[in-house]
């Protein structure tokens, strides 16, 4: 069958490199003009040239109709391979002149369907939020704990270069938190989707701090109660298995690392009014999440249905119109640009390194999902428009130091104890 939408498609979108595609019938359709330098985002890159296979008729048309989440499962269900290059390529391919497949008619159409429906998509209500939340993290521990570093910190790094190595730009971020937060010891503190524990157990050694991990993934929390016992701080910190709705109480600092993208657009007053409620009167929060540069947008059909159901990245404007109903002061916001990027490509050195015994665990299929993902996610953070934000709030506009020297003052105090 000869191949009728996608050149349609492609011939207006591959204006750098070459995208080759070969169909069913042995057919060579060929894209673009060939291998690039393009200066994207700043950064120089090269426009590369990738050969895919198509094992049957079905992919084109799916393609056509919905791109990011056919190439996906086509390429999880081996019905679309390479003879040159790699999946990351052709995503790198893809996302460097993205903005030319988005003026298709078809695909402008379909976005603004996507766009109205977003709420709806992320209605995360109690309970089902829960629910949401542990299609991710509710995979086995052990195939987190083959790629992640030792502290098993699955959230993005702090890097000072991109040559520091995973696990001092991991230590660095905590210690980053900590001198931000201005925690003293026997200070009470909430974190908000405390994962496998880290910064928990970080906060709790470091600074002296009592502390309660919320999580709503029963498997990680008893994972993190362990890793907490090990590292001597049992009685310092506690885990408790709620949304964060249903806390009540007070702290005298509360932290939110890489849980806001589970919330929902819809969610965010009562997030941001949750953390006001939940502070003492002179309390700090800080609230880290992946956020996008541009105006309000949708989750793609590939994370949305895969990945994070539920998720999303917000923009800034509906961040603050949010906090701006709560009385909250925002007193500092920190954007980090390239670092998810730098820590996306240690996780995916480190897995595919591993590729084989992931496949063992989990399953061929599983395996190209997680090798999309973590390409696709790496690519947006180094030549799209994601980034991650550092958010700090108190109930008053003095409740954080008024000028930002501290925060390298308290680092530089904890790094010279060791932590």
């Amino acid at each position: 069958m000869p191949m009728l939408l996608l050149p349609r498609l492609l011939k207006g979108f591959v204006r750098q490199g070459r995208l080759t595609v070969i169909t069913p019938d042995g057919k060579r359709h060929v894209f673009g003009p060939g291998p690039a330098e393009m200066l994207f985002a700043g950064v120089r890159k090269t426009a590369p040239s990738v050969t895919v296979r198509f094992h049957d008729n079905r992919i084109e048309r799916e393609l056509f109709l919905n791109p990011e989440l056919a190439l996906a499962e086509g390429y999880m269900d081996g019905r679309i391979d390479f003879e040159e290059g790699t999946i990351h390529d052709l995503l790198t391919l893809f996302w460097l002149q993205r903005k030319e497949l988005r003026k298709h008619p078809l695909q402008k159409v379909i976005r603004q369907v996507r766009f109205r429906i977003r709420r709806w998509r992320m209605h995360n209500p109690l309970g089902l939020a829960g629910k949401k939340v542990k299609h991710h993290y509710d995979i086995p521990t052990d195939f987190y704990r083959l790629w992640l570093d030792e502290s098993m910190t699955y959230s993005c790094a702090y890097w000072h270069s991109p040559d520091v190595g995973l696990e001092n730009a991991q230590k660095a971020k905590l210690r980053h938190i900590a001198a931000k937060l201005k925690i003293e010891p026997g200070m009470r503190v909430l974190d908000i989707g405390s994962g496998w524990g880290e910064l928990a157990i970080y906060l709790a050694k470091a600074c002296g701090a009592k502390v309660t991990g919320l999580n709503v993934s029963p498997d990680q929390m008893a994972a993190a109660a362990r890793r907490a016992e090990a590292a001597g701080v049992g009685d310092a910190v506690t885990f408790v298995n709620k949304d964060y709705r249903e806390l009540t109480g007070t702290f005298d600092r509360i932290v939110s690392v890489g849980m806001m993208e589970h919330v929902g657009v819809a969610h965010y007053g009562e997030y941001f009014e949750g953390i006001r409620d939940l502070l003492t009167p002179d309390g700090i929060a800080l609230v880290h999440c992946i956020g996008r540069a541009g105006p309000p947008g949708f989750t793609g059909p590939f994370f949305e249905k895969y990945i994070f159901p539920g998720g999303y990245a917000p923009a800034l404007s509906e961040v603050f119109a949010a906090v701006e109903q709560t009385g909250l002061w925002s007193s500092d916001c920190e954007f980090w640009r390239r670092h998810y990027h730098w820590t996306l490509e240690a996780w995916r050195e480190r897995f595919m390194a591993r590729r084989e015994e992931v496949v063992g665990m989990m399953g061929e299929r599983f395996a190209r999902m997680w090798e999309f993902y973590l390409c696709a996610c790496s690519i947006s953070f180094d030549i799209g428009g994601d980034m991650v934000f550092q958010l700090l709030l108190g109930p008053h506009k003095s409740a954080v130091p008024i000028i930002r020297d501290y925060i390298a003052d308290d680092e530089k105090a904890l790094a010279a104890k060791g932590f």
